[in-house]
C-alpha cells in the first residue's frame, strides 16, 4: 500500500490540499518504503502501471505522460509512445524517452536496476478503497491537480455511499454469496484480504473467506461448495465458457446450476484506480436488479440535478444543453435540443413524428441499464421524459449507454450549407457486421419487447430546410459515414472479430430534424448536403468511439489483436513449447519495432481482404513470411501457420514465433 509519513498525511487532510499548487514541496513513502521528495510537477513520465495511468488521465495529467504499456487504452493516449508490456517493459524505449519520473510495479526489478539513481522511480501498490483514494489525492497533488483529485473522490464516495444506503434497506436473508472468478482452467479467487472482496462487501453482498491472503488463490471443490456462491462474476471471456465451473462438484454450485455468471469489464474489476464507485454501483445493481427496480428502495428522488450549456448555432435552436439527473438513484446524462418552433423529425426510434420541440439523446450508467430494459420503449421513454420534466408528446428522444461525457459534437460546411452531428459512441460489447452475424431477436411489433436502446446515436441537423425525401435520404448518408469511420478504424465485429470489421452496433439509432432555412430536397451521396452529413457522422463516429473507448486508426498492433480475440499469452504457449516463457518476452519487444509491427498490421489488412475473397493467391503472402521468419531466427525456415487462426494471420504469427524459436534454440517451427 502507499505508505505516507506524518506530516504528509497531515497535509492531505488539510483544506489546503484542494488548492492548486499548495501542495509541493511533497515528501511521502511509497509502497517499497523510499522516502520521495517531489519538489515541482514532473515534466516526462513513464508509466508502466495502468491503474496510475487511468487515474494521470482521469486527473488531466497526461501531458507529462511520455511512456506507458501496451495495457492502457484510453482517450488521450494516442501519440505516447508505447514501452512494451506490464510484465516485461523494454528499458531501451524507456531510456529513450528520458524520464524524470517512472511509476513502476514491485514485478519490474529490472527497470528499478536500470533507472536507480537516474528517475525518481515510485511504487503505488494500493489494497484497499481507502489506499486508492489516497493514492488519487497524492498523484493529484505531485502533478498540482488537486481539485480534479479532489472531484474524482467526491464522485466516487458520493456513489459507495448511494450503494450502502440502497443495500441497507435488503433484508440479511436477500443478500447473496459472490465470488470473483479468477482463473478459467482453474477455479481462482481473490485471497481473503483483496480489494476485490471489498468491492464485493460494499455492494451489499457476502465474500468468501477461503483462509488465505494474497491476490489470487486456489479454490477447493469442497471450498467452493461449502461456500456455494449464489453469484460468480468475472472480466474477459464469458464465464459459461470457462472449463473450471463445467468440472463436476462446481455444476452444482448455485451460481453456476441459476446461470448467474456475469461478466465485467476488466479495466473496473481487476485494479484500484478512479472508478470504485462505478463498479460497486454496476455490481450492486447486478446482485439485486429486483430489489433496486422497486420504487419503495429509491433514495433519491427522480429529478435534473445539473444543467449545462451545449454551443449549437442555429437560428432555430433556442437552447442546447448537457443535462445531469437522477433517476432510479443513478446519475443519467442528456443532450437536450430545445426548438424555436415545432418541427418534424425523423427518428429510426420513433418514426416520423411532427410537433417536435425538444430533441434528446438520453445516457443511463451501466447499474441502470438492467432496471428499465424490461419495460419496452415506451415505457422506459415515458420514465425518463417524466424525470426530465418533458413532454412525451412533443419531446424525441434516443437512449445510449454510451457516457454523454463522450459526446462528439461536429460542424461541418460549405458556403451557407452548415451540418452540425452530435454523436455518442461505444463499440466494446455489441459491434456487429450486418450480413455476416447472426440477429437473435425476434421481434413482434405489438409487444415491443427486446428492444434496446442505441450505442451509436446521432443527432442531425442543418441550417436548411429539409423536404421529407432530404430526412429519410439523410439516414442513407448518416449510415454510409458511421459504418466508414468504423472500417476505417478496423472496429471489429463483436460477435465474428477474427473476421469481420463491425459496420455498426446492433442498437443505432439517427434522429434528423426538419431545420429552418433555403429548401432541400436531396441530401444522397452526389448532393452536397449528402456529403456534408456523412462526414460530420464520420468525424463525429469516430471522435466519440476514441472518448468512449479510447480507440484510434493507429492504435498499437497489440490492441488491434485483443481486439481480434489474439491471446498471444496463449498462442506463444502453445506454439512455443516450455520455451514459451523465454520467447514471449522477446515477442513484445520484438513487436514494438515498426517494420515487425508493421508487417502483422499488414498481414491483418491482407488477412480481411483474404476472407473476402479480394486476395486468392498468398504466394507472395509466403515469401513475405519467410523473408521475416529469417530475418528474425538467421536461418531459412519452414514456417508452421498457428492453428485455430484465419489462414493469413495464422502465416503472419508462425512466422515470427518460428523465427524467435529459431533464434531460442535453434530449430523452427
Amino acid at each position: 500500500m502507499i505508505r505516507l509519513i506524518p506530516l504528509l498525511l497531515a497535509i492531505l487532510l488539510s483544506p489546503a490540499s484542494h488548492l492548486q499548487g499548495a501542495s509541493l514541496p511533497l515528501t511521502f513513502q511509497d509502497a517499497s518504503e523510499k522516502k520521495i521528495t517531489i519538489r515541482k510537477p514532473p515534466k516526462r513520465v513513464v508509466s508502466l502501471v495502468p491503474s496510475v495511468t487511468e487515474v494521470l488521465m482521469a486527473i488531466g495529467a497526461g501531458d507529462p505522460l511520455v511512456g506507458l504499456t501496451h495495457h492502457s487504452v484510453l482517450p488521450g493516449l494516442t501519440g505516447k509512445t508505447v514501452v512494451g508490456g506490464f510484465m516485461a517493459p523494454n528499458v531501451a524505449r524507456i531510456k529513450a524517452l528520458r524520464p524524470e519520473v517512472i511509476f513502476y510495479s514491485d514485478l519490474q526489478q529490472e527497470v528499478v536496476a536500470a533507472f536507480k539513481g537516474k528517475a525518481t522511480l515510485i511504487q503505488l501498490a494500493p489494497a484497499t478503497l481507502t489506499d486508492s483514494f489516497q493514492q488519487i489525492t497524492l498523484l493529484g497533488q505531485i502533478f498540482n491537480r488537486e481539485q480534479e483529485a479532489a472531484a474524482i473522490i467526491a464522485e466516487q464516495q458520493r456513489q459507495l455511499a448511494l450503494v450502502a444506503r440502497k443495500v441497507k434497506k435488503i433484508p440479511a436473508d436477500e443478500r447473496q454469496r459472490v465470488m470473483r472468478l479468477m482463473g478459467r482452467d482453474k477455479v481462482m479467487a481473490p485471497g481473503d484480504d483483496s480489494f476485490q472482496n471489498e468491492y464485493i462487501k460494499a455492494a451489499g453482498a457476502e465474500a468468501p473467506r477461503f483462509g488465505q491472503n494474497g491476490a489470487v488463490i486456489q479454490v477447493s471443490q469442497a471450498q467452493g461448495q461449502a461456500f456455494n456462491p449464489q453469484v460468480i462474476y468475472g472480466c474477459g471471456a464469458p464465464l459459461k465458457s470457462a472449463p473450471a465451473l463445467h468440472k463436476p462438484g462446481w455444476r452444482q454450485v448455485a451460481a453456476v446450476r441459476d446461470r448467474r455468471l456475469y461478466n465485467f469489464p476488466c479495466d473496473l474489476t481487476c485494479r484500484l484506480a478512479s472508478h470504485p464507485g462505478d463498479f460497486v454501483s454496476w455490481l450492486a445493481a447486478r446482485l439485486y436488479n429486483q430489489q433496486f427496480s422497486d420504487p419503495a428502495s429509491f433514495v433519491l428522488p427522480q429529478q435534473v440535478v445539473e444543467r449545462r450549456k451545449l454551443k449549437i448555432n442555429l437560428d432555430y435552436v433556442s437552447k442546447a444543453e448537457v443535462v445531469s439527473s437522477d433517476i432510479k438513484d443513478f446519475r443519467n446524462k442528456s443532450v437536450l435540443l430545445h426548438l424555436k418552433e415545432p418541427m418534424t423529425v425523423v427518428s429510426t426510434l420513433g418514426g416520423q413524428r411532427q410537433g417536435i420541440r425538444v430533441v434528446a439523446n438520453h445516457y443511463f450508467p451501466p447499474p441502470a441499464w438492467g432496471l428499465g430494459h424490461e419495460q419496452g420503449v415506451d415505457a422506459l421513454r415515458h420514465a425518463t421524459l417524466a424525470a426530465l420534466d418533458l413532454e412525451p408528446a412533443t419531446s424525441a428522444i434516443l437512449f445510449t449507454g454510451a457516457n454523454m461525457a463522450n459526446l462528439a459534437v461536429v460542424k461541418k460546411s460549405y458556403r451557407d450549407m452548415e451540418v452540425y452531428a452530435l454523436v455518442t459512441a461505444g463499440v466494446r460489447s455489441n459491434a456487429v457486421r450486418m450480413a455476416a452475424d447472426s440477429g437473435n431477436f425476434y421481434e413482434l411489433a405489438q409487444t415491443g419487447k427486446n428492444k434496446k436502446p442505441g450505442t451509436i446515436n446521432i443527432l442531425l441537423l442543418t441550417n436548411m430546410e429539409l423536404s421529407p425525401r432530404a430526412m429519410t435520404r439523410a439516414l442513407i448518408s448518416a449510415t454510409e459515414g458511421k459504418s466508414a469511420a468504423l472500417q476505417d478504424m478496423d472496429i471489429r465485429s463483436s460477435y465474428s472479430p477474427l473476421t469481420n470489421p463491425a459496420t455498426g452496433t446492433g442498437t443505432d439509432n439517427i434522429i434528423v430534424v426538419e431545420g429552418r432555412g433555403p429548401a432541400i430536397s436531396n441530401s444522397g451521396g452526389h448532393s452536397k448536403m449528402g456529403e456534408l452529413m456523412a462526414r460530420a457522422v464520420y468525424a463525429g463516429v469516430q471522435e466519440a468511439v476514441h472518448r468512449q473507448n479510447g480507440l484510434s486508426a493507429n492504435r498499437s498492433i497489440f490492441q488491434r489483436l485483443r481486439e481480434r480475440k489474439v491471446d498471444l499469452p496463449a498462442i506463444c504457449r502453445s506454439y512455443c513449447g516450455k520455451e514459451a516463457r523465454a520467447i514471449y518476452p522477446q515477442l513484445e519487444r520484438l513487436l514494438l519495432e515498426p517494420r515487425y509491427s508493421g508487417f502483422l498490421q499488414s498481414i491483418l489488412a491482407i488477412s480481411d481482404d483474404y476472407e473476402r475473397g479480394l486476395v486468392s493467391d498468398l504466394s507472395g503472402v509466403e515469401l513475405w513470411c519467410r523473408k521475416v521468419a529469417h530475418n528474425i531466427g538467421g536461418a531459412a525456415l519452414p514456417i508452421k501457420p498457428v492453428a485455430g487462426l484465419p489462414l493469413v494471420l495464422g502465416k503472419g504469427l508462425g512466422a515470427i514465433l518460428s523465427g524467435l524459436s529459431q533464434a531460442q534454440t535453434g530449430s523452427g517451427r
